[in-house]
């Protein structure tokens, strides 16, 4: 693969960035720190009345050089990371292709959809260019440019050889866009859905003044076993006990409301437990817990069919 070694015909790999944000600001700052110099970014906020000043202070601290357009950062650039909102991912790819050929490489490291990437990939397909789907698979602030990250797309070897050098952590999942993004997603449906029951839990634990004593019993709870083997708990329990815990989430809920508090993921759970409920594994499994949640999944699955 002659592409992209560090030196490109006897030149240093040029990087630029799509986006200044958080994202771009944390990975351009450590891969500056791994001797990556030159690196050029373009954000649309830069002349913003009111995020224009934190763009251009980022940039300086970064010691990046701001551009004025997208399309000049894809011409001068031989791997683009594009680290802009989900919402904005298309966008910022039409504004770049012009720009694209058969030695360069499109990386987007948005939160967007499999479909967007697909989407992505097969604009730039035409091109000759590259495409690698980005999924950082945990705390940016926390790793910056070594954030553990999934990748796929028909890009993936080739970024994966240009960025090792500089210590970003990137294991391939295949050549198709969109299976890194999705296995970002589903992680978030644990991570986030945590934060929002973290949000209701602390909010009626305030108002009924039993903050301390209710985040000790969590606490002592949750941190006496792996989280594999506390989540092997949770579920083999509920596929035996779900009516049961599905009616403490209806009280539950019900004195959220006595109290003032709307209960979303409150009447979520109880939502998700009736589901399972509905699958009668109880029956399945004759009252007894089974000992691993894969035996839950497959029993509901085969109630499906």
């Amino acid at each position: 693969m002659p592409f992209l070694s560090i030196e490109l015909g006897g030149k240093t790999m040029q990087l630029g960035f799509i986006g200044f944000g958080e994202v771009g600001f944390e990975l351009s700052r450590g891969l500056k720190q791994e001797g990556l110099d030159g690196i050029i970014v373009y954000d649309p906020l830069a002349s913003d009345p009111q995020y224009g000043g934190l763009v251009k202070e980022r940039a300086k601290e970064a010691a990046v050089g701001l551009l004025e357009s997208p399309l000049d950062v894809g011409k001068r650039s031989d791997v683009i990371i594009a680290a802009v909102p989900g919402s904005k991912a298309e966008e910022a790819a039409l504004a770049v292709i012009p720009a694209l050929n058969a030695t360069k490489v499109y990386a987007d490291v948005s939160t967007s959809s499999p479909k967007t990437k697909q989407t992505i990939a097969a604009a730039i397909l035409p091109t000759g260019g590259f495409f690698v789907d980005v999924a950082l698979m945990d705390s940016i602030t926390q790793y910056r440019h070594r954030v553990p990250s999934l990748v796929s797309g028909n890009g993936s070897d080739r970024f994966i050889q240009a960025m090792s050098p500089y210590h970003m952590c990137l294991e391939k999942v295949s050549d198709k866009p969109g299976e890194a993004i999705a296995n970002k997603l589903v992680r978030s449906i644990y991570m986030k859905g945590l934060a929002s029951l973290g949000l209701e839990l602390l909010e009626a634990a305030s108002a009924l003044e039993v903050t301390p004593r209710v985040l000790k019993s969590i606490a002592d709870s949750m941190n006496k076993v792996p989280f594999e083997d506390k989540l092997n708990f949770l579920v083999t329990a509920a596929a035996i006990h779900a009516v049961r815990q599905a009616h403490e989430m209806a009280d539950a809920a019900a004195m959220l409301v006595e109290i003032g508090i709307e209960p979303l993921m409150t009447e979520a759970t109880r939502k998700r437990l009736q589901w399972l409920a509905d699958k009668r594994l109880r029956e399945k499994f004759q009252g007894q817990k089974p000992k691993r949640w894969e035996q839950v999944v497959q029993a509901w699955e085969t109630s499906e069919r």
